[in-house]
């Protein structure tokens, strides 16, 4: 499984919506991406890719295409 399919897989998962939804996808721009659904969707991606992402980062982490860039600084190309 390629880094992109798992970073889509836990979008899709935690925020239980459909792989299609995902582009264009912001932060409180469904109902279950909010505050706890963000800190699970942050948890669980430092928990696959092994990283520890930063407050200020968690905190700039609002769509999800801002997710890939911010992932880029922890090493992880999606």
């Amino acid at each position: 499984m390629t880094n992109l399919e798992r970073y889509n897989q836990l979008f899709v998962r935690d925020l239980r919506i459909k792989e299609e939804a995902l582009t264009g996808l912001k932060y409180r721009g469904i109902s279950s991406w909010d505050s706890l659904g963000h800190m699970d969707l942050i948890a669980d991606l430092e928990e696959v890719f092994d990283i520890h992402i930063s407050t200020a980062d968690v905190m700039d982490f609002s769509s999800y295409e801002k997710g890939k860039e911010i992932m880029k600084k922890y090493g992880v190309n999606i």
